[in-house]
């Protein structure tokens, strides 16, 4: 009996044992595995550069293109989508740029894409450069962009936010003929605007920290970020500016004044506010957001890419050819006002019917 009793206690024993053995590996089995640590969105580099780019600027550029430098350039940077920021501008017929700074995700990781492109003497260029260096301090912010195969070997461009003036340059090595970048252009501009951007940014939740384009394989096989075309997209441009989202176009058409013959050797400035050009005789530049000197016998332009948003167009005659619209030119006396939706297309009319005193 002694016996049994000790048999039956060690089977109790070994059966608790064998239990709570069990009932530890079914837990071990059940326990959600530990997150993969690595990079997610939430630390994208240069996410910053989003907010600090918006609004309308203005300033001078200095540049060793063929374009050569000139006293102003405006810009209107604005959210077209909430996690992208852009701006279309044009300067004549055959020259324009297209910018955008967007989140993506490379080499598996998270980082501020600067997309600069567009159209000289109407040939069609498109470059793309990664945030590669950021520095945020409560008085100035700094992103700098490299050319995603090559470095800043090839190419580079330097944003620097401080207080209302907003800086960009940008290098090159010339097409890879020189052995490193040397400076291409610099724009230092001052904050005009902000209020223009405020519809688009409330209705995009501008910014999110979310991917715009996945480029994990965008650039395999090639061997630099930069694309080149005699006409129309570039060939393997990974975002072109037709697959931009948000954005529509307007078609602006103008008469001359009866009071006048246009001389086609002159031009002709339309321009695209977001606030009144004129409040009684004095003029507000502020709010002006697009622009294009055109042939004064080249009655019509479309704005593409543009911004959705509530506009004035004006069109102005440059009657003594002198390259600035001041006192003898012609200009729109009233502003055509205009809504483009998103994604929209819009035609409007302006005329030519006030002579400046």
């Amino acid at each position: 009996m002694k016996y049994t009793k000790i048999l039956l206690l060690a089977l109790l024993v070994v059966g608790m044992t064998s239990c709570k053995s069990c009932k530890d590996k079914k837990s071990e089995e059940e326990a959600p595995e530990e997150p993969v640590n690595g990079p997610t969105v939430d630390n994208t580099l240069g996410y910053g550069v989003l907010n600090k780019v918006k609004g309308i600027w203005n300033g001078p550029v200095s540049s060793t293109t063929g374009l050569g430098s000139y006293p102003e350039w405006i810009v209107d940077f604005r959210p077209n989508a909430e996690n992208q920021i852009s701006a279309k501008n044009e300067l004549d017929s055959l020259n324009d740029i297209f910018m955008s700074f967007f989140i993506v995700k490379y080499n598996n990781e998270y980082k501020v894409a600067f997309r600069n492109g567009g159209s000289f003497v109407g040939m069609k260029r498109s470059s793309y450069f990664l945030a590669d260096s950021v520095s945020e301090t409560a008085s100035q912010s700094y992103y700098r962009f490299s050319e995603v195969i090559k470095g800043k070997k090839r190419a580079y461009s330097e944003v620097i936010r401080k207080g209302d003036s907003l800086i960009i340059k940008s290098y090159t090595n010339k097409t890879n003929t020189l052995p490193s970048s040397v400076p291409h252009m610099a724009w230092n501009a001052k904050l005009q605007d902000t209020t223009s951007a405020a519809a688009s940014v409330a209705a995009l939740g501008f910014p999110k920290k979310s991917m715009a384009r996945d480029f994990t394989s965008a650039f395999v096989g090639i061997g630099e970020s930069i694309y080149y075309a005699s006409s129309g997209i570039p060939a393997g441009d990974p975002y072109p500016e037709t697959a931009q989202p948000y954005l529509g176009k307007t078609t602006v058409n103008y008469t001359h004044s009866a009071s006048y013959t246009a001389n086609t050797n002159n031009k002709t400035f339309l321009v695209i506010c977001t606030q009144p050009l004129f409040s009684g005789m004095t003029m507000d530049l502020k709010h002006r957001s697009r622009y294009v000197i055109l042939a004064a016998n080249d009655l019509s332009f479309t704005f593409n890419y543009m911004h959705p948003g509530s506009y004035y167009a004006y069109a102005m005659y440059d009657k003594d050819g002198n390259g600035v619209i001041n006192s003898g030119d012609w200009i729109s006396g009233t502003g055509t006002t205009f809504n483009l939706t998103a994604l929209g297309t819009i035609t409007v009319n302006t005329a030519i019917n006030v002579q400046i005193p």
